[in-house]
């Protein structure tokens, strides 16, 4: 498919206005994906992700759905500040990123230190190439996240959350780049993209009158510690904390704070990891390094726990990550997969043991309980490592292992009896009650880190997480809040049902989170305009923006008020309303397209912006406008590596579009794995799916040469279907569109083409071949079949290969805009099972001839055919009815129905039949002997030898017919 051809499409729907979509009678549908941040070129993970719904967008139109796909640009946050800095600054890697990898023309790069022109260039570049891979989007619709308009619509809500007493003032940890010196987000990044902040617990483990200071998730495990880790292989440090005084979290009022006189007693000694030093120096102000120590002389030392007071031995282990927390883990080996199986590696490592003289006090190491599980013993972590067969520390399952258990004792574990203050607790309750009376008694600190690292600035500093001082707040913590976005999230399809659970997690999981920032580029704060609003908060509900946006994008945005934003989101009109005409239409307009139907987006963004997307949605509009549905997608590799512009391992899409085509590019981004799943970009692959789209665009020209003449596709003469094979191939489209349209039905553009595009092709191959003898004779039937499957065909792919699927329908006859006619609509009279079993005996016993020859190393002259006997049908009816494979069963019924006499004989069919029949899809008797007759000539030719079809056994010398069972005729070859 020529560029040309693509340009001439494009413009003919614009032409048209295809996709504007206003309110109509008919049934509405409404979908969207994560709008783009536009601060570099459009590469083709990008492609996946909006190809999609496109897809499934084309689909429901031709269904009869009033569909309404927009458009808009995410352009607010830091990103676009640092990039217009690096590129002012002549930054020699930035200028050479945007300029080889997102291809901006060297007179265009100067102009990019203007943050507004960044976004500007590359948002209109987002959109010419869309329009190059024929997205059918409505335009009218568009907005950048700057604009006046969308500004007024952000700050009004937050004025509702707000209202609601959802937005609090404190401090908050941030991403942040001690090189730049400013907050950062993921566009700022070389490394680390997707990487969360996570609360920690740092436990204080005396030893000598200093502290080790392990960070945790889980800090009611501290009941069940056994030992420290220590990495012997990484440097340590010790450093002063104290000075600064503070009121600790949990403390009460009336607390006895030690006065100046007592500042020596408030100072502590911590040994940390050196590498832990910047991420902690930036939330606890008053550390100063005092120097190094020598981790490998702490090795077999005790430390106190800070709540038992027990004892425990510090013990090497190489996994500890000197970046992660404080470089140290305080194990708890019955409920942490890690620490169990780390402790039965050290067990068993002799050299180890010797080394520091570990063997006595690892011996008497044994895994304490914290936590109660139903279905689990007193060990969940050794059930699970048994269960995963998780057989050392490297082992992949490993991780799977941890997450599983922790998400369960999360959600379902009881704080055991034997616990002090907390048994029969929830974990999730006892948690927090336990950290804060740590903390309050000054045994803890909370700390903050990555969730993955490590995290590096463009400007190749490593990221910390540091404290910054009066910031906003959402509070997502509000437990209100939470029951209400559970009652959103329940009455939503999720597509994967999956990650349903992902949602209701991280819905609990949620804590308070930073909506401002000091930089970059956005809406203020409307009752504090020295803050701006940080981007995933401007981005929850813009959904609903998109259906009014058409009307305000021109209005002044003056008269863009709360009241306005009320009236048309959450008031009902009734007569009496003294709405302007205006007012009333833009209010019908969004009535009409909300609530939303479908959002897609990836899944790291399940735990931020899609579940910000149910919290406020379920506290601003009322519950008929929540929305309805979410698809999650898997990620994009670049032949088998993860796609990354910061990296230059991307192929951009429009360079993709130049070398293949936008259909070609389309047709293997929604056929190479489900949306879903991750896909990986294979140019090898990709030049084989052009293959096959041109075989497609060339297959009516086969039947154009078969006919003889012209297609007519809206006037295809009908003929009366006699022949199995003809009736087979009419019976294999109508279950291929059956099967594509349930696929995409949840979004399975995958199987969707496995079944309308490859399958149908594979069918399409058979049945020529099949009847070649009749093509040259250009029968009228073999004419009819093919030209019914081109016009459904074209019909079937026209959503996942517009262009081409255009330009087909356009030549051979079709009247319109294909994307215009209704989806194909399978005929369940039409799907015959039987048709279907009988085509694959005939193929089978091909197959077998075949296979036969092979094996003896001679052609076959004559091929006798034996078919089952009537009573062998009868003990597969009887199999099928009992709907299992139970010997005993199938013999006695048969025995009592007096099938055979020869109970041996029977006795030994009915076990056979119990291995067959679990590979074999019983559809009941069919004629074996017509089926043969009517494909007596195929497969002659085919084998190359004389068929012989027997009604029953009077010639046969090797007694070949009694291996005859239903669907398997038995073969003598002489």
């Amino acid at each position: 498919m020529t560029k040309e051809i693509e340009k001439k499409w494009q413009k003919r729907w614009d032409d048209a206005k295809l996709f504007q979509s206003d309110p109509n009678e008919k049934e509405k549908l409404f979908i969207t994906v994560a709008y783009p941040y536009p601060s570099g070129a459009m590469h083709i993970g990008h492609g996946r992700t909006y190809t999609v719904p496109d897809v499934y967008a084309r689909y429901k139109r031709m269904q009869g759905y009033n569909v309404l796909f927009p458009m808009g640009w995410h352009v607010t946050g830091a990103p676009v500040i640092g990039i217009a800095s690096r590129i002012r600054d002549k930054d020699p890697w930035t200028l050479e990123l945007y300029e080889k990898v997102h291809k901006v023309p060297k007179e265009e790069l100067p102009k990019l230190i203007d943050p507004e022109y960044i976004v500007k260039y590359f948002s209109t570049e987002y959109h010419n190439v869309m329009s190059d891979m024929g997205y059918s989007i409505d335009w009218r619709r568009e907005f950048r996240t700057t604009d006046p308009s969308y500004k007024k619509f952000v700050e009004w809500q937050l004025k509702q959350l707000k209202a609601q007493d959802l937005v609090k003032k404190g401090n908050h940890p941030v991403k942040y780049c001690p090189g730049c010196g400013n907050p950062i987000g993921d566009h700022d990044l070389l490394e680390g993209e997707g990487a969360t902040i996570n609360e920690l617990t740092l436990l204080k483990f005396e030893i000598d009158g200093k502290y080790l200071v392990p960070a945790t998730f889980r800090p009611e495990t501290i009941y069940g510690a056994t030992n420290l880790w220590m990495n012997p292989d990484v440097s340590y440090i010790e450093v002063e904390k104290g000075g600064d005084i503070k009121e600790k979290e949990g403390m009460k009022e009336d607390k006895n704070i030690e006065k100046e006189g007592d500042m020596e007693g408030d100072r502590e000694i911590w040994i940390i990891s050196e590498k832990s030093y910047n991420n902690l120096s930036n939330q606890f102000k008053d550390l100063k390094k005092l120097g190094n120590i020598n981790p490998k002389e702490l090795i077999g030392r005790f430390v106190k726990n800070p709540v038992t007071n027990t004892l425990h031995p510090i013990l090497p282990a190489s996994f500890v990550d000197p970046e992660y927390g404080s470089g140290e883990v305080f194990s708890v080996p019955a409920h942490a997969p890690a620490d169990y199986i780390a402790l039965q590696d050290l067990k068993n490592n002799l050299k180890l043991l010797e080394e520091y003289n570990l063997g006595k006090i690892v011996s008497k190491i044994e895994a304490l309980n914290v936590v109660t599980l139903k279905r689990y013993s007193e060990i969940p972590a050794k059930d699970v490592i048994e269960k995963l067969q998780v057989k050392s520390q490297e082992d992949p399952k490993l991780e799977e292992a941890t997450n599983e258990l922790y998400k369960v004792e999360h959600s379902k574990g009881i704080i055991s009896e034997h616990i002090p203050d907390c048994a029969g607790e929830r974990v999730v309750d006892a948690r927090e009650s336990i950290k804060e009376k740590m903390i309050g008694d000054d045994l803890a600190e909370v700390m903050y880190d990555f969730s993955a690292h490590p995290v590096i600035c463009r400007c190749g500093t490593h990221g910390v997480v540091k404290i910054m001082d009066n910031q906003w707040f959402l509070k997502y913590s509000d437990e209100d809040w939470k029951v209400k976005t559970r009652e959103c999230l329940a009455q939503e399809n999720i597509i994967p049902p999956e990650i349903r659970s992902n949602f209701d997690y991280y819905i609990g999981w949620l804590e308070d989170w930073a909506c401002s920032r000091r930089i970059g580029l956005g809406t203020k704060l409307p009752w504090d305009s020295q803050w701006l609003i940080e981007p995933l908060t401007d981005s929850t509900i813009y959904m609903a923006y998109y259906t009014i946006a058409k009307y305000i994008k021109t209005m002044d945005p003056d008269i863009l008020d709360d009241e306005f934003f009320n009236k048309v989101f959450l008031s009902e009109i009734n007569e009496n309303d003294s709405l302007s005409d205006e007012v009333k239409q833009i209010k019908e307009e969004f009535d009409y397209w909300y609530p939303l139907d479908w959002r897609l987006s990836a899944k790291d963004l399940v735990g931020n912006h899609l579940s910000f997307h149910m919290f406020h949605h379920a506290t601003i509009f009322p519950k008929n406008k929540w929305p309805q549905g979410m698809v999650v997608f898997g990620m994009g590799l670049l032949e088998g590596n993860k796609m990354s512009s910061s990296k230059g391992n991307v192929i951009l899409l429009s360079q993709a579009i130049e070398d293949y085509g936008a259909d070609v590019v389309r047709l293997f981004l929604m056929s190479s794995a489900e949306p879903w799943q991750d896909f990986d970009w294979r140019e090898k692959e990709v030049i084989g799916t052009k293959r096959r789209l041109e075989w497609f665009s060339e297959f009516a020209d086969k039947i154009k040469e078969i006919k003889g003449a012209n297609i007519n596709i809206n006037n295809i003469e009908e003929v009366p279907l006699e022949r199995e094979i003809d009736k087979w191939m009419i019976s294999q489209l109508n279950l291929r569109i059956k099967d594509a349209t349930i696929a995409l039905e949840s979004f399975q553009t995958r199987k969707a083409l496995q079944d309308s595009f490859f399958l149908l092709k594979k069918d399409i191959d058979h049945y020529m071949y099949r009847t070649k003898h009749l093509i040259e004779t250009k029968d009228s039937a073999v004419i009819y079949a093919l030209s019914t499957v081109l016009k459904t065909w074209i019909k079937i792919l026209a959503p996942f290969t517009p262009h081409t699927c255009e330009e087909l329908w356009n030549t051979h006859g079709g009247e319109g805009f294909v994307i215009e006619e209704q989806w194909p609509i399978f005929n369940e009279d039409l799907i015959d099972v039987k048709i279907e079993k009988s085509e694959e005996i005939i193929q089978n016993i091909v197959k077998d001839i075949k296979h036969i020859n092979d094996l003896t190393k001679k052609d076959a002259e004559k091929v006798h055919v034996y078919t089952a006997p009537e009573w062998k049908w009868k003990v597969y009816e009887l199999a099928d009815e009992i709907g299992k494979p139970d010997i005993g069963q199938i013999i006695g019924k048969s025995i009592k129905t007096n099938l055979n006499d020869n109970k041996k004989e029977l006795s030994e069919f009915a076990k056979k039949i119990t291995r067959e029949m679990t590979k074999t899809k019983y559809v009941g008797k069919v004629d074996e002997i017509a089926i043969l007759n009517n494909a007596i000539e195929f497969i002659s030719e085919e084998s190359g030898a004389e068929i012989i079809i027997h009604e029953d056994n009077s010639y046969d010398p090797k007694n070949k017919s009694k291996h005859a069972i239903p669907y398997k005729p038995a073969l003598y070859i002489e």
